[in-house]
């Protein structure tokens, strides 16, 4: 443990600045004060030695806090590697994003890279920080801010203790900050809640969705609803036999008579799978007529043959008539198919359909590649139907779901700015 002890801060320090907006009935009127995180916190530098084995040995995500380390960046020699103990903070000074700074919460210690940074709370009775606060504070504006450099956007390349240690935050007493620590951890237990509800909807979507349909190599789905079993095989083909498949183009931009118009002009950016009802740019019929771009109905269903992240493979329904650009596909609609039932299969291979992409460069899709897809559907119109309703009220659920997750993190958010008043406030 450290051996390090600040100094108590003077009755001047001490004076109340500033009160949040929202305070617990006991605290009304307690004095706030602001600090900078050098005065409450400190340095962790001890070193491992012979101590702990690699199996302790821990990293730091954005996404996931502490986790443990690939054993592949692990390095032989682990006797430099940083001792981490419950409550402390580590971080790796070279990645910094916002949220990658984590608090370890288990019992025993763990190993972090001699590179990154480690540090503790000084708490006592009366002027310390309570661990769970400052995690807390971790995910304020004045935090992101001073990440963001200011908020101007551009992320921090390197933070050190150094730079950590000059930020400011508004600390109300001991047992007010555990309070808050423990309303605002309450609220991370309900979001953490709804996120596994959505993820197990999701995951039980993709199970349904390998049930519905007809695995490779066979021509019926393992699961099948009852006045359907006796329907017979479903029909199997490449999409290319089955539709008519093309792509759109783009007007020149150069020319202003080609945009700003009545029609609708799609590009992967909207290819999100859903239905989409409205464009964010519109082409003239003279730019329509004037490039390789092209009408399609309402209905067509859109695959990105490429984009940048996860867009390449992603598909989407017009529920409009709209023309697209040259990096959509478009499988036209046919009357014997639900176009919805098309959207739903091909949206159920997405991660299949992206490793069909050519090698090169660059990893995308082309027309020919997209012909190739294997598609099977029953013949009976009543049964695509009836597929589709069952997979679209799971959609409605699980877009129900995801809005009060979201509704759960704004209430957060919205607490958060109550909770912890900004040092730049006036008082």
């Amino acid at each position: 443990m450290p051996s390090k002890r600040k100094s108590t801060v003077t009755k001047e320090e001490a004076k109340p600045t500033l009160v949040p907006k929202l305070r617990f009935p006991e605290f009304r009127g307690a004095a706030v004060r602001i600090v900078q995180l050098g005065d409450i916190t400190e340095e962790c530098r001890n070193r491992n030695g012979n101590k702990h084995s690699a199996a302790s040995v821990m990293g730091v995500t954005k996404a996931d806090g502490i986790v443990p380390m690939e054993a592949r960046l692990i390095a032989p020699d682990i006797t430099r590697y940083k001792l981490v103990q419950k409550d402390w903070f580590a971080y790796n000074p070279m990645r910094l994003n916002i949220g990658s700074i984590a608090r370890w919460k288990g019992e025993s210690e763990i190993l972090v890279s001699p590179d990154y940074v480690v540090f503790n709370c000084i708490s006592d009775d009366e002027s310390g920080v309570v661990p769970g606060y400052l995690d807390q504070f971790r995910q304020t504006k004045a935090w992101e801010a001073f990440v963001t450099e200011g908020g101007d956007g551009s992320v921090r390349v390197r933070i050190y203790y150094k730079d950590i240690a000059r930020v400011a935050l508004a600390l109300p007493s001991p047992p007010e900050q555990q309070k808050i620590a423990e309303c605002l951890g309450s609220v991370d237990e309900l979001i953490a809640a709804q996120a596994r509800k959505v993820d197990a909807l999701k995951t039980h979507k993709k199970w349904l969705m390998q049930q519905l349909f007809p695995r490779e190599g066979e021509t019926q789905p393992r699961l099948r609803f009852p006045e359907f079993h006796n329907a017979g095989e479903w029909v199997k083909d490449s999409l290319g036999n089955i539709f008519e498949t093309t792509s759109g183009g783009t007007p020149s931009r150069t020319e202003k008579t080609y945009w700003n118009g009545d029609i609708p002009w799609i590009t992967t950016s909207l290819v999100d799978f859903r239905v989409i009802n409205s464009a964010e740019e519109f082409i003239t019929a003279e730019g329509l007529k004037n490039s390789s771009a092209k009408l399609f109905p309402k209905g067509t269903v859109l695959m990105a043959l490429y984009g940048q992240g996860k867009t390449r493979g992603q598909v989407a329904l017009l529920g409009i008539q709209a023309a697209t650009n040259q990096a959509c596909a478009a499988i036209l609609p046919r009357k014997d198919i639900d176009p919805y039932f098309l959207f739903l299969y091909l949206a159920g291979r997405y991660e299949e359909i992206r490793e069909m992409s050519n090698s090169g460069g660059q990893e995308n899709l082309s027309q020919g590649l997209v012909r190739e897809i294997q598609f099977a559907f029953p013949q009976n119109e009543a049964e695509q139907r009836k597929v589709t309703s069952c997979l679209s009220s799971l959609d409605a659920l699980i877009t129900a779901e995801t809005q009060k997750h979201a509704a759960l993190q704004r209430h957060k958010r919205g607490l958060m700015q109550q909770l912890f008043p900004s040092p730049g406030e006036s008082s």
